[in-house]
């Protein structure tokens, strides 16, 4: 019997029973674009598959509880002191459990590549403009899983009660209390009394494997259902429209790969867990409330919240006895607030200023969304001063300079950098539009240098490719109603959503945020039915050239 009988034998009898067939063959042959930073969503989801392989691993062997032991185990250097179940659990499955301590380095270093490889899919959505039209809800979805993707981190860094991990415990408690009115009332709740008590493992554990992870798969499920409904997006290219989709199709191109990717991702994670040790709680020791270790660093993704406390001067007030500690609630969560707020927000800004309510399934290139470009950079850097004075101490050891001379660097920095960073990003990307410019206009240097007959010397240039000009070509933008164009004096009864003060605001506003190189009539990108390369509508609804030369289908919106 071959292979082909075999399956179609298994199929025919699933088909009868549950009339999946054509459900199925949708699927497979759903068309997939091809661009490498796609990967970068892939790489987010593998590393949460390998966290919930290895976590059921760990689960069976550690002992989420606080209570005090005594500890016999195989480190000798611990023999006979005092630690928590959790500890000393920690300990077991490191230097007692075959393959422990590997399992446990694969879990951190994945941990660490799921918030990374989130912030870079994440910025790679929003500086190619991913987020807009129809995909305002799956960025929201994005949000929220960084956001729960920093909690869980930090639950499962904490759950090891060694001394690092309570360090950063503690802060967590010391922003809570910070809160005005419910700070007390809120750090009671979590850790069940006074700090540290002894519920507090037991609570993040529950959380930790089964609340969270819930959430994160039901998010993570409703996140490539929407993405599957709505189709990917593409980057411009030659014979690519808003209302098709070229590349290759689920079975077998895309399976086959996305398959090898996860074993590459998970062999990445294993040989780096090999060779790389992260989290050696027994360096650090068991968690003791009146101790620290010198120069404790948090992961990298919490770092940015370790800066913004350290940079931040002492500011309280006390009113009718009460302590506002705004050294601690402003740096500790308005950072944050404001940036996951403005990220969360920015689609709908974004379209209220250009009033664009048209779908984008094309990406745009990031040079040609200047604006978009500087903000996004600059919150980069924002993030970036504040990572760095994370490790203020650190700093101040390797390069021996003062504490509090790097302190107050961040402090200016922190205002200074994001700003000259728009400022200089912005200029980049409009200079990169004229370079654009000039390739459409003057064609691609050849290098032969030909004698006029007037003696003069010029170089001869060629015309850029049909795939080239696809690409570079930028569509004309979506004039705003009502606005008034360079050059003509104001408009005599501007439309409802243009008059008075915030109509105003919004016709300055959509001047900064379309800045842009005027493309003088040089072609849509691909973008419109008709772009650079393209041809008609009906064309494309057959077959196109996916990556590696393989035919694909094409996909229309929604299907």
């Amino acid at each position: 019997m071959t292979t082909n009988r075999a399956l179609g034998g298994v199929g025919g009898y699933l088909d009868d029973r549950f009339r999946g067939a054509q459900g199925f063959r949708t699927f497979f042959r759903k068309i997939f674009p091809d661009h490498w930073t796609f990967l970068l969503g892939e790489i987010a989801l593998y590393s949460f598959i390998i966290l919930l392989l290895t976590g059921t691993f760990l689960a069976l062997f550690f002992k989420p509880s606080m209570t005090e032991i005594i500890y016999h185990g195989s480190y000798l250097k611990f023999d006979g002191q005092r630690m928590s179940e959790a500890y000393a659990s920690t300990l077991n499955i490191s230097f007692d459990v075959r393959g422990g301590l590997l399992m446990r380095q694969i879990h951190h270093w994945a941990a660490d590549l799921f918030v990374a490889a989130i912030m870079a899919h994440m910025l790679r959505i929003f500086f190619t403009g991913a987020y807009r039209k129809p995909r305002e809800l799956n960025w929201l979805i994005g949000i929220v899983l960084f956001t729960l993707s920093l909690l869980e981190g930090l639950f499962g860094y904490s759950l090891p009660d060694d001394l690092l991990s309570g360090a950063g415990l503690r802060i967590t408690q010391g922003v809570l209390q910070s809160v005005p009115i419910v700070g007390t009332y809120l750090s009671f709740f979590l850790f069940g009394g006074e700090y540290p008590g002894t519920d507090i493992i037991p609570r993040m554990y529950i959380l930790h494997v089964l609340l969270i992870p819930g959430l994160f798969m039901a998010l993570i499920g409703a996140h490539l259902f929407i993405m599957f409904h709505q189709k990917h997006t593409q980057m411009p290219g030659k014979g690519r429209t808003e209302k098709n989709v070229v590349g290759a199709p689920m079975y077998p191109y895309f399976m086959a790969k996305t398959g090898a990717f996860f074993f590459f991702t998970f062999a990445a994670l294993a040989l780096a867990s090999t060779l790389a040790q992260i989290n050696p709680i027994w360096v650090y020791g068991p968690y003791n409330p009146i101790a620290i270790s010198a120069g404790s660093q948090p992961d990298f993704y919490m770092g940015f919240l370790e800066g913004s406390l350290r940079i931040m001067p002492a500011w309280q007030w006390v009113v009718f006895g009460h302590t506002f500690a705004f050294n601690v609630f402003i740096p500790g969560l308005v950072p944050l607030g404001l940036v996951m707020t403005g990220a969360a927000f920015w689609p709908f800004i974004e379209q209220w200023i250009t009033g664009d309510k048209r779908e984008h399934h094309v990406n745009d290139r990031p040079r040609n969304a200047p604006t978009r470009t500087a903000l996004g950079l600059a919150m980069v850097s924002f993030y970036g001063v504040l990572w760095l004075e994370g490790a203020n101490d650190v700093l101040a050891q390797h390069f021996d300079v003062p504490l509090y001379t790097i302190t107050w660097i961040a402090r200016f920095a922190v205002f200074i950098v994001p700003i000259v960073t728009y400022i200089v990003t912005k200029r980049i990307c409009l200079g990169l539009q004229r370079k654009d410019l000039h390739l459409l206009e003057h064609g691609v240097e050849t290098g032969i240098i030909r004698q006029l007959p007037s003696g003069e010397f010029i170089e001869e240039t060629r015309p850029a490719s049909e795939e080239v000009r696809a690409k570079i070509a930028r569509p004309e933008p979506l004039a705003l109603a009502g606005a008034k164009a360079e050059g003509e004096g104001e408009a005599d009864v501007p439309p409802p959503g243009m008059r008075g003060g915030l109509g105003r605001v919004k016709a300055r506003l959509n001047k900064v945020v379309t800045e842009s190189i005027p493309v003088n009539g040089h072609g849509t990108n691909g973008h419109g039915p008709n772009g650079p390369g393209g041809h008609d509508e009906d064309e494309h609804a057959h077959a196109a050239v996916g990556s590696g030369g393989q035919e694909s289908g094409t996909d229309q919106p929604g299907a």
